[in-house]
């Protein structure tokens, strides 16, 4: 169980440093286990996963024979939604890490329901002090049924809701702290958003509480005319690369994922694009810096 209390850097200090992963994806599935020696780790989205057993819950455990360890992040806990937290989702959730065993789990900073209807899609927060409140009591809750750090990632998101009151760099800082979780940074969203919003990416970077940061998301996107969209079906491109180097110094990172979850390339891509991750990686521990050193 993580408390309010919690010295999250103390908590952080005990996570493995797990190296450059992969979504573990069924259609994926036999490249990615002979794969070993390119592939660290990998992550589920457990919505595929639990409550299924049979094929669903083997192929955790394959992976696992094989040395891999799993990190879990969801796509349908809605933790900004005004609902309750979903005990069966919970319970379900709980069954599956007895398999999975993840060091960490993540979600979205989102609602993808309403009045236990659920959509199809992660709908981004008002960047309101009240939906601060609201989100940092769910996050509590879902922690205190936990003894493994959670984490909030960062949203694309294509128009703002309401008035908004603070900055979406200033509410998921308040929403860090004040929780006292963990950062799954998506840089692909951060890349998406400063594109579409007008803002500068690194600028956006060096506002948040780097420290937090534990996992990072590595995707490619699709670009519609003047809009760029967050897919998770394209390959990476050079500026999200270029991002991600200039990132990396600023904070000390446990796990990088490739993201992708559709329109699959030839696995030899997918692993020429890991390549350049690791290189990128390793090129960054050269020149770390804490995020107090950033200009």
């Amino acid at each position: 169980m993580i408390s309010p209390t919690d010295d999250f850097q103390q908590i952080k200090a005990t996570l493995p440093k797990l190296g450059i992963g992969l979504g573990l994806r069924r259609s994926l599935y036999t490249d990615t286990l002979q794969a070993r020696q390119h592939i660290d780790w990998l992550e589920i989205v457990p919505e595929n996963h639990m409550g299924r057993g049979g094929k669903a819950y083997d192929m955790i455990a394959e992976a696992r024979d094989h040395g891999f360890p799993i990190i879990s992040h969801g796509v349908a806990l809605s933790i900004g939604s005004t609902d309750a937290l979903d005990e069966g989702y919970i319970r379900a959730l709980q069954d599956l890490f007895k398999v999975a065993q993840p060091a960490w789990f993540s979600d979205h900073l989102t609602f993808s329901s309403y009045d236990n209807i659920h959509f199809q899609d992660l709908i981004p927060m008002p960047f309101t002090y009240e939906a601060i409140d609201h989100v940092v009591a769910k996050i509590q809750q879902l922690q205190a049924r936990f003894d493994i750090p959670f984490l909030i990632e960062n949203a694309s998101y294509y128009c703002a809701f309401g008035q908004p009151e603070l900055s979406e760099a200033q509410f998921i800082t308040e929403v860090l702290e004040r929780a006292n979780c963990g950062l799954m940074l998506d840089i692909n969203n951060v890349f998406v958003n400063a594109t579409n919003h007008g803002y500068d990416p690194v600028a956006f970077l060096k506002q948040l509480p780097l420290d937090r940061v534990v996992q990072l998301h590595v995707a490619g996107h699709l670009e519609r005319g003047n809009l760029i969209i967050d897919t998770h079906g394209e390959a990476i491109r050079d500026e999200v690369y270029d991002l991600l180097a200039t990132a990396l110094p600023m904070m000390d990172v446990h796990g990088i994922l490739l993201e992708r979850d559709q329109n699959f390339p030839p696995f030899d891509e997918l692993l020429g694009e890991l390549r350049q991750l690791r290189q990128i990686d390793e090129a960054a521990t050269t020149k770390t810096t804490t995020p107090l050193e950033v200009a």
